[in-house]
């Protein structure tokens, strides 16, 4: 029987999780998005309705919640929201795309999204309202933060560890055993060879810290 959806957020990336929602029909019926924007509300985003505000998955009990929020400039936002909505646990929804590749044994936490093409190797456990983009690649061993953000292409080489509420941009990839601390970000196709502190940006080949005061 599939479950009733709320997408919260009705930008890029909750379309992208309302077309791998459709994609499983058996599951889920999407039946609607919330915004915090009021020029959204009452508009459709691929033919479905912006209901209102997002104070609204309140007046649904029995649907599933996907947070759908990621920006490389606030790393922390998804779990701020998730923290506003006061929800328990089990009203979120995790959503595994049809054509992701997922080892036997791989766990997941709820409100986590894996869109087409992702691929985890071997059994491990990835947090809480985690979003992984199309073509990410988990090989064995990692561990996997809540609330970390991986954009298409992100590749982490093994036993590697990243905190919760990391943003990993697109093409990025992650030297075996390296750590990347809370709240980082690292940039697009940047080549992270040693641990990246909480909080700091990395960015190049090899990744070195973004000094944002020059």
């Amino acid at each position: 029987m599939n479950r009733p959806l709320l997408l919260v957020g009705a930008g890029g990336l909750a379309r992208e999780v309302l077309a791998a929602a459709r994609a499983l029909p058996e599951l889920w019926k999407p039946i609607g998005m919330v915004d915090d924007a009021p020029e959204r509300h009452g508009s459709e985003v691929d033919g479905l309705l912006v209901l209102g505000p997002t104070a609204l998955v309140h007046d649904h009990p029995d649907a599933a919640v996907l947070v759908c929020v990621a920006r490389s400039t606030r790393p922390a936002g998804r779990r701020t929201l998730v923290g506003k909505l006061g929800l328990p646990a089990d009203r979120y929804a995790t959503l595994i795309h049809p054509a992701a590749s997922i080892a036997p044994g791989v766990t997941f936490g709820e409100g986590t999204v894996l869109l087409a093409g992702a691929v985890v190797t071997a059994p491990q456990h990835v947090g809480a309202h985690v979003i992984v983009m199309p073509m990410v690649l988990f090989t064995h061993d990692d561990a996997v933060g809540d609330f970390s953000t991986f954009a298409g292409r992100a590749t982490l080489s093994g036993n590697v560890t990243i905190g919760e509420a990391a943003y990993l941009g697109a093409g990025s990839m992650v030297r075996e055993g390296v750590r990347v601390g809370a709240e980082a970000v690292i940039g697009m196709g940047a080549a992270v060879l040693s641990d990246v502190p909480d909080g700091e940006t990395w960015v190049g080949v090899p990744a070195k810290r973004l000094d944002r005061s020059s």
